[in-house]
């Protein structure tokens, strides 16, 4: 049809115009194509059909027969109609008469026929063409997105290996045609992954893969269709890395925090070993717990050595040969210390220092019986010869170079030599006691204990027992009057030299040396002395099954664990545990390190199972501030102080300890302060200003306070402490016992006293609370009495702003400035001479019936004048006294200064006693005690609630 074109159709047209003009009207069907073929793009209306729509009539051009009128369409729900363009030459088009949508349907078929117009107006006697085949394809347009077919994909890999294809993703388009429903390309989003993607979706490994560098990778991939749509949504993608199946322990961690004050924590509850599914026969783990570094050794209490001494129940009578210096313990001044240590008193010896022990500390002769104590850090000699380290030493101070005793470190051996007098023994007998262990040179703590019952001598080192190797005989010194020089940190050369010298120096570290004459240590105080207080433990000992064994060193630093089931291994590993029952432990790390050894049938060892190194970190813990409260002013007569008890300057103290605390309450975090209870160490009562002076004052404590506590006193001219490891309740008790004696104490106006206490060896302090004790004196003699100028010492100075207020309101019209002050001195002298007065007849009345009793009374009462308060009405008084009133008040003016008189005499006698005889003295003593029970009696009120 296309080939014939327009000469076809106009021949048609020729022809059916001849056979119109000679028949009938009307004669001829119209004429189709018999087969169309059309496009239509989706969402569009327009069809292109190929060839075009035109039907062909031959009776034309008569009207209405020859003419077009309408193409019919057949076909079920066929969404398109065709429409007359033009009804003379029959063109015609095909549109849709509804949105055509590809992804519903690609194409349709249906049947088209041509009717003409009939042979008139009216349309009658139309003919139709014959039936027409119509193929439309609709053309598809990209109008969708890729969708991955899963929302997440997975993969696990094992590492070390190279794969293919790890795992394939999909993505599928909703539009029809192949050109934009077809994925065309992947991509991966994520940069810098060791993954690559092809255009199917397969994902492989650019690089071998390492569970210990990286255990899982998370990448994003995306889709594009062909017609280069990306996905409107990456999907994600995880590829976890398994390990290469190693045996060894999994589900440990590196670090474990441990919080003090929670007793027991397990390490690794979920630990479990990897066999890879060998065979074994058993399993044997060693747990060590590293605390070299903490304190000496390991987290120990750090009480002085006396306190820990007492708590140990150790027996007394031992010197602390390296205390901290003090002007009573001054030798150990020039020393180094390690201040680096928490609380811990370190003297470190670098071969230059040496100390000499007063002759007063230790009794020159040790006897038969006697202990030597100390913790020790020593290395290897420096040098290739080695040369004598001398830690003690008891040798002739001048003219010979004799060592009756001393302990020191050889070559890696503690030696200890002993020389006994002739007069002891005249015999050949032990001497030099040798002993070699790697402890001595292993530059780490230890605490070393000698015990000597003569000739026996015994060494425990960290509470085990070791025998000397080697034991030498000597003769015994001859008694020669000679005196020695104890020294420590070397041996002092004091004869057979120019200049005397030490030698033979320690290169070391030194702590809590002690010698106790006399008797020898136990084996119970000796392991108190050095145990630790934190290490390693098993929960629920009697869950664990019946093949487990298990074993700790001494100090619980090391657990041996050892089975031969799987299940019951891993059980007894998951209950070990870190314990540290101090409650206030070091704060720092602890290293832990666990080795492995694994036996399989007929096998000595048939796996290597890596070691674990992992740390504990403990917490530091809240630190506790203590408190002592109580009255900081004691005011007493002068009889009390003079009395058998003496006063008691601290019977109301109380100690507290508190703790901040925080807590999260509604999503915010508070800080409280919460009470704890908690020992103490020591506490120190010092004397401020001048020292005490023993000919008339003491200040002591009673055995009977100490018993039934830990607690122990010493005392000086400059104090007294009280040391122990005991509660807070018992240095309560203890401290308010204390008493204060002054048998002379009309040359004392006050005495001022210091109180400090600690915990752990001045690691917590307590604040310093400040006492000061005054003594109630007479008034001072003076020859014309002012009671304005000079009040009785017994009264603090009180002002009266209200007195003065009223005066000037009242009388600001009515009297001058001069008189106004004229009669505020007169009113205020009548007033202090009343009380007076009432004083000293009260006094009077009471005195004869409490003399005796007051001898032997333990007074309490605290004079407190801290809170007087007089508070005078002058108004009482303002418009004159009364002739009787002035009367009675000038008899007791009269009366009162003949005592002042004779208390004035009294005075000038007692000063010139000093250089009478002793019966004068005596008597004058006994006079001014009288005088103090009279005033003691005439003020027996409590000041805190008097009020004139």
């Amino acid at each position: 049809m296309q080939i014939l074109g327009v000469p076809f159709l106009l021949f048609w047209l020729i022809l059916g115009h001849s056979c119109a003009l000679g028949g009938k009207v009307n004669k001829h069907k119209p004429w189709i194509e018999t087969s169309y073929h059309g496009v239509i793009t989706e969402n569009m209306d327009t069809v292109l059909l190929d060839p075009p729509l035109v039907a062909l009539d031959k009776d034309a051009p008569v009207p209405y027969a020859g003419e077009i009128c309408a193409f019919k369409i057949y076909g079920q729900d066929a969404p398109f109609e065709a429409v007359v363009l033009n009804r003379t030459s029959g063109e015609g088009v095909l549109q849709a008469s509804s949105p055509v949508d590809c992804e519903s349907q690609k194409e349709y078929t249906f049947i088209i026929q041509a009717y003409d117009c009939g042979a008139g107006p009216s349309g009658a006697a139309w003919k139709k063409s014959h039936k027409a085949v119509v193929h439309i394809q609709v053309d598809d347009v990209n109008e969708f997105c890729p969708v991955f077919r899963e929302p997440l994909y997975k993969a696990s890999v094992t590492e070390g290996k190279i794969y293919d294809s790890i795992l394939q993703v999909e993505a599928w388009d909703q539009d029809c045609s192949p050109q934009y429903s077809q994925i065309c390309n992947y991509e991966i989003v994520t940069a810098g992954t060791p993954f690559a993607i092809d255009r199917n979706g397969n994902i492989r490994n650019t690089e071998r893969l390492s569970y210990d560098k990286q255990q899982s990778y998370k990448i994003m991939v995306t889709a594009f269709d062909c017609g280069q749509k990306r996905a409107k949504e990456d999907v994600a993608v995880n590829i976890d890395v398994k390990p290469v199946c190693k045996p060894g322990w999994q589900g440990w961690n590196k670090l474990v925090d441990y919080e003090p004050g929670t007793g027991s924590r397990q390490l690794f509850p979920k630990m479990h070993i990897e066999t890879c599914g060998g065979p074994l026969s058993g399993v044997k783990a060693m747990l060590e717990l590293q605390t070299i570094h903490i304190g000496k050794g390991c987290d120990r209490e750090t009480y002085s050595e006396k306190s820990l001494q007492k708590l140990c129940g150790a027996a007394s009578g031992s010197t602390d040969l390296l205390p901290a210096s003090s002007p009573s313990t001054n030798w150990t001044a020039s020393l180094l210390t390690d201040s680096s240590r928490d609380s811990d008193l370190i003297y470190r010896f670098d071969g230059h220092q040496a100390a000499n022990v007063p002759d007063h500390v230790v009794p020159q002769n040790l006897t038969d019986q006697f202990t030597i104590a100390t913790w020790m850090k020593h290395g290897p000699s420096p040098g290739l010869r080695a040369e004598k380290e001398t830690l003690l030493c008891n040798s002739d101070k001048t003219e010979m170079n004799r060592h009756h005793y001393s302990l020191y470190v050889h070559n890696c051996r503690l030696v200890f030599l002993l020389r006994r007098d002739f007069t002891q023994v005249d015999t050949f007998r032990p001497a030099e006691f040798h002993w070699k262990l790697e402890q001595i040179c292993d530059k780490e703590w230890h605490y070393y204990v000698i015990n000597a019952e003569f000739p026996a001598v015994t060494l425990f080192v960290d509470g085990v027992t070791y025998d000397p190797y080697l034991v030498t005989d000597d003769w015994p010194i001859h008694t020669a009057k000679i005196d020695t020089q104890l020294t420590v940190g070397a041996c002092w050369q004091g004869g057979e030299v120019r200049t005397p010298r030490f030698t033979q120096y320690f290169h070391g570290s030194l702590s809590g040396l002690t010698i106790r004459p006399g008797r020898t240590e136990t084996q119970k105080v000796i392991s108190c002395l050095q145990a630790c207080k934190e290490g390693l433990d098993i929960n629920s000992l009697e869950s664990l099954a019946k093949d487990i064994k298990f074993h700790f060193n001494p100090a619980q630093s090391v657990l041996v664990v050892e089975g031969e089931d799987l299940d019951s291994i891993n059980t007894a590993m998951s209950k070990v545990s870190y314990i540290n029952s101090r409650q206030f432990p070091t704060p720092g790390l602890r290293r832990l390190h666990i080795t492995t050894s694994v036996q399989c049938f007929g096998e000595d060892t048939c796996l290597s199972i890596p070691d674990i190194k992992s740390v504990v970190m403990v917490l530091p813990p809240s630190e506790p501030r203590i408190t002592i409260a109580g009255s900081n002013r004691l005011v007493r007569p002068a009889n009390d102080l003079r009395g058998p008890l003496g006063v008691a300057p601290f019977k109301d103290l109380h100690i507290t300890s508190t703790v901040m605390k925080g807590d999260s309450f509604g999503g915010s975090h508070r800080q409280g302060v919460m009470e704890v209870m908690h020992n103490l160490d020591y506490c120190d009562v010092l004397v401020i200003g001048d020292e005490l002076s023993p000919e008339r004052e003491s200040l002591e404590i009673h055995h009977s306070a100490l018993l039934g506590k830990h607690l122990d006193a010493t005392n000086s001219t400059s104090g007294i402490s009280i040391y122990g490891v005991d509660s807070m309740a018992h240095y309560e008790q203890a401290l308010r016992q204390l008493r204060y004696r002054n048998w002379r104490p009309a040359s004392l106006s006050e005495r001022k006293f210091r109180l400090t206490c600690s915990e752990l060896n001045g690691r917590y302090t307590s604040n310093e609370f400040n006492l000061e004790v005054s003594v109630l004196h007479h008034s001072a003699p003076v020859e014309h009495v002012n009671h304005m100028a000079a009040q009785p010492q017994y009264m603090r100075p009180v002002h009266h702003p209200l007195m003065i207020h009223t005066l000037n309101s009242h009388m600001s019209g009515a009297a001058p400035p001069a008189a106004t002050a004229v009669i505020v001195v007169c009113i205020a002298a009548l007033v202090v001479i009343v009380v007076i007065g009432v004083y000293r007849i009260h006094a009077t009345h009471q005195e004869g019936s409490r003399e005796d009793e007051e001898e032997v009374k333990d007074t309490e009462e605290d004079w407190d004048n801290s809170a007087l308060t007089i508070t005078v009405n002058p108004m009482e008084n303002v418009g004159g006294a009364q002739p009787h009133d002035e009367e009675v008040k000038e008899e007791e003016r009269d009366e009162e200064e003949e005592e002042e008189d004779e208390e004035q005499v009294g005075g000038m006698t007692s000063a010139e006693s000093d250089n009478s005889d002793a019966d004068e003295e005596d008597g004058e003593e006994e006079r001014e005690e009288v005088e103090e029970r009279k005033q003691k009696e005439k003020l027996e009120w409590d000041s805190s609630s008097t009020t004139y």
